[in-house]
This record gives C-alpha cells, structure tokens and sequence, in this order.
C-alpha cells in the first residue's frame, strides 16, 4: 500500500489562513453582490437573505390577518454615492426599496393611492408599477413624501373575482433614487404608509419590522360615501383645469382620441397653451386635428420603436413619434381647414379666458389618431397618454393629477337627432393651480399713498433673478428695494437706478452697495390710494407691460381686506364682485376696445427710455359698510392681486404715513386751536 506523503505543518496553517480569509471576506460583502462597481460594486449595506426571509414570513402574516388595503415598504439596499464627504449627515445614498399594495377585501379597490412620508432628502430616480401623483418628471424631490398612482393597475380587483390571483389584486412598487444622512447600519425608512385615496379608509400607524414597515387600512363604517356608481368607474372629478381623454373610435393596431381642455376657474386664464404628456407604450400620433405638435418627425420616427414592428409603414407624414410631444392650438385662420380643423371650440391661438369672461371661450379641444405597439394590438387595449402638463405666456402653475378611468362621455348625434353616442372609454385628468413660490412669480405689485411721496417698489428678485450672471453678481437678491420716486415707475428697471440713487439723497438715506436686484418681471401693479374723506375713500390701479407681447382680452382680480363691503364702482374697467370661493375679490376686465394692454415701445430717440404698455382706474370705496378702515394704517391696500389668474408678488411693506405728513398734520392742530384761542378772547373781551 502506497501512503500519501503528509502535508507538512507550514502548508496546513497556510490553506487554514486561505479559508479564513475566503470566510472573512463572503461575511462582509456587500448586499449588491459584492462585484465591481454600481449597485454591484462596494460602500453597500443590506439586510441579508435570512433578515429579509424572516421580514417577508412576518408581512405574510399581517396580510393573512388583513381585511382591507394591506399597504408594505421594505428597504431593500443601498451604495455610497459620489462626493464621498466626512459630514455623515450630508453624505448621498443611492438606495432600493419596494413597496406594496394588497387588495384584501371582498370588494374593488378603486384608484388607489399610496402615500410614502419619505423624511431624508429622498431624490427618486425611477418607479416602476406606479406613477408619481403631481406628475413630476425624475429626478423628482420627494423630501416631504409623495403620492403614487397605479399606472396601469389603477384598480384593483377582489380576490373573489379573480379566482385569487395575485397578479391582479396586488400592484408592487420598485423605487430607485438617492437619499442623504443614514448610514449604515441605520434604516432610511419613511415616517409613515397610508392610503390616500379612496376616501373612507383608517389606516393606523404602521409597523416596523426592521427595513420593512406595512399597515392594514380598514373602512370605516361611519364614513358616509356617496351613491355607488353602477359602471364601477370613478365619478369625474372638480379641478381649476380638466382635461378629457376620449376615445371616439378602437380598431385593433390604432384609435380615435379627442382632447377636451376646460377652464373652470372664474380668475385664470391660458395664453398660447403649450400640454405636454408622456406616452408610457410607445405609442406615436399619426394625424391631428384642432391643433399640432410642434415638432413634425415623421423622418425621425423611422429610429423608433414603431418602425421596428410596422416595417413597411410610411412615416413621412406622421405627425410625431417623441415620447414627450409638445402640443399647440390652431391659428384662428385654421379654424375652417377642411384638412387640420373643422373642430368645435379649437384654432383660438391657445386662448382659453375664464367662463365668467366668455363660457365660448373657457374650452379647447382636437382630435389624433393614435398607433399603438405589441402586447396591445386588441381593441380594448387602450392605455391613456401619462403625466400631463400645461403652461402659458403669462399664467398660473398648473399641477395635474394622473388619469382616471371614468364614465363614458356621452356626444349628442351629430344629424341632430335626440339620440346620443358613447365614447368608448373616457379618462380625466384635474390640474390645480398653485401659489408661485418665492421669486418664482410672473408679475409684481408696487404700492404708494397719498400721504407718503415714496413708491414701495416690487421686491427684488420678485420674478427672478434672471439669467444674467454678470447682471445677478452686481446685485444684491436679498436687499430690501428702495423706495423710489413716483415718476420712476414710468420707466424700465434699468434706467431707475439713478433716479433711485438722487431720491436716496434728497431723503438723505443710505445707499446699499450692491444695489438692490431689479424684480425682472413682465408685467407689474401699481395700487395708489389717491384719498381718504369723510365718507369714502378711492385708489387708482396701473397695470404695466414690459414684455413685446400684446395681452388681448385681459383682466386682473384684487382680494381686499375687511373694507371690501365698502366697494363702490371701477371707473375705466368692468369691475364685478366675486362671490365664494373668491369672497371680498373684485374682477376688473377692460372695456369693449380697450381690452388690449399694449406692449412696451422704444423711445422716440436714444436719450429716452422705453415706453411701457398701461392701463389705469380709479376704484371708489364707501364707508358705510366698512366705518372704521383706517387708511393711513395700510388698510387701503390688497392682500392679493391676480392679472391674467397669476398672483403677483406683493411688496414687503406699504407706505406709512412720512414725517412731513404728520408734521403738517401737527401744524394744522395747532393752527386751529390758536384760532380757537383767539376767539375766545375776543368773545370775552366783548362780554
């Protein structure tokens, strides 16, 4: 017998330091997998198989135990992010999470929405199985939560109907985005889960286990809910902005679709709209009517996926294949065009005024033939475009939910007849407008008195401060603007700095250096109150144009304080109350022909500075309803003023009354109580 020669000592410690190490090495891998770089290279830290099967197993018993909407997140892992800093708390994650929701009733969940209380500076990335709610487009800043959607599982069925198929009564969520602050072994979890839509639900707070969190929300019993829609659809919903997805006609591989875009609100209005939206399944438009894309890329739509499946289809004159169309109304000229138009309520120049102004003219509407792509080559296959948006010239910030499937719109019979035709399927889409943030706003306000000889200019930086970086350096964004004198406001922001600069040392006033930044707005408000008497008091309102553009049709609305039941009468304007929601607002529009606020003009030479486009009123205020304002308090002055539905910044402050003011005020006093004196006297002297 042969034996094997015997390992010598030396080679046996060193297979034993090999093993070791090996061992060593695989206990501290990362949850990536360990490998090169991206979520698969090193700086991650996960939960590990055993921790996650353990989490999984205790979910799974929630869920079992659940009769309602069982919601879950899990976080899943995360990687160090490029710049690597020692300030922990400033450090940037790349993470992975899922989240989840479970149909656990014997009834449909209907437009579901899940609300994630995201608390660490979350930067999400991607999402898959769901659609951000407000329709932002990635990265989108979710620091203080955000709302999904189901997209395309916007309902979901009861395991009673489908046979307990899972596929369908549960929708998963995958998140991918960046985080800040937690390191390992700390768990970025949200600050809560709960479903935000449909109403009636109670959802307590959630449970944590480890990097996994789920709550069981159940109806409540003393919610009342409104009548039950027979067609299981949702009911259409109330926004400032709606929009009508309507499909009029299905074949197999395409459909008819029209848009429909209403104007609800009585102070907001759209000019030259631009509505974006994004297809979701490579869908492209192949002909419009009532409006068109601004790109035309028939050519560019051969490099799509639509020329991989429809090989020997000619793209020359399909309208658009972009994934993010941008789309435009018709010239009025168009309106008739037997080819393009021929449309109800279409070819307006992406005019759209508020019903209160012109009900003709609050509505917009056009027409495309839609191609569709595998797996959705059925009849019935109909998916709506996602994340709507819509902007304008000079107007509000829409913020647009997500479509929602809802009953059938209903047409009347074109012929005339009583009847009336179904749409096949129906979507709607609610935008609401939105306070413009802090120099985020398109049109400012300047206040000034009568009993105060400076202007309180638009705040600095009111729109912006613009995007020239020379200009912005020479500035100061955070000053307070100076007080100006009155024929300043006559004149463009770039020729008031010396005026600025001589009323500063007539007032003998301090200098700011830098100078204050301009407002760098289009449009500005001046609102004076010209004066105040025993029974009544009145104000003048300016509004200038800085921009080339003409603004047809315009209005502007002004919220008053306590005094508005004083208002009396618009003199050079149409001026209405407002009734709920717009309590103590007046509507104020120009009068027939003279509802065009010109555009800016040069001077007749050099020398003279630009011309703004302008249109003023007085508007009268009784006492009667409102005896005690006190003018000389500010009260004379708005607490909010609309043009064209945009909020206009205000200014910081409002004028107060000056020194010589109560001076001459003290002098008149005296005056008169020396005249009273004296006639005193000289009635005793004759007595």
């Amino acid at each position: 017998m042969i034996r094997a020669a015997p390992v010598p000592p030396r080679r046996l410690w060193a297979l034993l330091v090999v093993v070791l190490f090996a061992a060593v090495t695989a206990s501290v891998a990362q949850d990536y997998g360990g490998g090169g770089g991206g979520f698969g290279g090193g700086g991650g830290d996960g939960d590990g198989d055993d921790e996650e099967t353990k989490e999984d197993k205790t979910t799974s018993k929630a869920q079992e135990s659940c009769n309602g909407a069982f919601l879950s997140y899990t976080f899943l892992e995360r990687k160090k992010e490029f710049p690597r800093v020692k300030n922990a708390t400033a450090q940037a994650y790349a993470f992975k999470a899922k989240a989840m929701v479970l149909n656990t009733m014997t009834e449909d969940l209907k437009a579901w929405q899940l609300f994630v209380g995201f608390q660490h500076k979350e930067i999400l990335v991607s999402v898959g199985g769901a659609v951000l709610l407000d329709g932002s487009d990635f990265p989108a800043n979710v620091s203080g939560g955000a709302t999904f959607a189901g997209s395309p599982m916007a309902d979901l069925p009861n395991s009673i109907d489908t046979a307990g198929d899972m596929n369908q009564i549960q929708a998963k969520i995958e998140i991918t985005g960046s985080m800040f602050g937690v390191k390992p072994p700390g768990k970025p979890m949200p600050k809560t889960i709960k479903l935000a839509n449909p109403a009636g639900f109670r959802c307590p707070a959630p449970t944590h286990k480890g990097s996994a969190m789920y709550v069981c929300c159940v109806k409540d019993p003393k919610f009342k809910s409104k009548k039950a829609n027979s067609t299981k659809l949702q009911q259409r919903q109330k926004a400032d902005l709606t929009f009508s997805y309507d499909v009029l006609q299905a074949n197999a591989n395409n459909y008819l679709a029209q848009v429909t875009i209403d104007n609800w609100s009585p102070i907001s209005r759209l000019d030259n709209w631009n509505l974006t939206w994004e297809w979701k399944r490579d869908e492209f438009i192949h002909t419009m009517r009532g409006a068109y894309t601004l790109r035309k890329d028939g050519p560019a739509c051969v490099l799509s996926p639509a020329a991989t499946y429809y090989k020997d289809f000619d793209f020359t004159n399909v309208q658009s294949c972009e994934k993010r169309p941008i789309i435009v109304d018709l010239p009025p000229e168009r309106e008739k065009d037997k080819d393009v138009g021929n449309i109800p309520f279409c070819c307006k120049n992406g005019t759209l005024l508020p019903p209160t102004m012109d009900q003709s003219k609050s509505r917009a509407m056009f027409q495309m033939q839609v191609f569709k792509l595998p797996p959705d080559l059925n009849r019935t296959a109909l998916n709506p475009p996602q994340n709507w948006r819509i902007t304008g010239k000079l107007n509000p910030e829409y913020r647009c939910g997500q479509p929602i499937r809802v009953t059938p719109q209903e047409f009347p019979d074109p012929s005339g007849l009583m009847s009336v035709t179904p749409a096949v399927a129906s979507w709607q889409v609610g935008c609401n407008i939105t306070r413009p943030k802090k120099r985020d706003s398109k049109c400012c306000v300047s206040f000034s008195a009568y009993y105060n000889d400076s202007v309180v200019p638009c705040n600095a930086c009111a729109c912006g401060c613009g995007n020239d970086t020379s200009t912005a350096a020479a500035c100061d964004p955070d000053a307070r603007a100076m007080l100006l004198p009155a024929e300043a406001l006559l004149v463009p922001f770039d020729n008031r700095t010396a005026k600025a600069r001589a009323w500063a040392k007539i007032k003998h006033w301090r200098v700011p250096n830098p100078m204050p930044c301009p407002d760098n707005c289009g449009v500005s408000v001046n609102w004076h109150v010209m004066n105040n008497y025993k029974s009544g008091w009145s104000a003048r309102i300016t509004v200038f144009n800085w921009q080339d553009y003409t603004f047809k049709d315009w209005f502007a609305a002004v919220t008053m304080g306590s005094h508005y039941s004083g208002y009396e009468n618009v003199y050079s304007f149409n001026g209405t109350r407002m009734g709920k929601p717009f309590d103590n607002t007046i509507f104020m529009q120009g009068l027939p022909g003279l509802n065009y606020l010109t555009p800016i003009v040069k001077g007749k030479n050099k020398a003279e500075p630009p011309v703004p486009g302008k249109q003023q009123s007085v508007i009268s205020f009784t006492r009667k309803d409102a005896p005690n304002i006190k003018i000389t308090k500010g009260e004379g002055f708005p607490k909010r003023l609309y043009f064209n539905g945009e909020e206009c910044a205000l200014p910081e402050r409002i004028p107060k009354v000056s020194s010589a003011q109560r001076r001459a005020s003290l002098e008149q006093v005296a005056m008169a109580v020396a005249v009273a004196v004296i006639v005193a006297l000289v009635d005793s002297l004759r007595l």
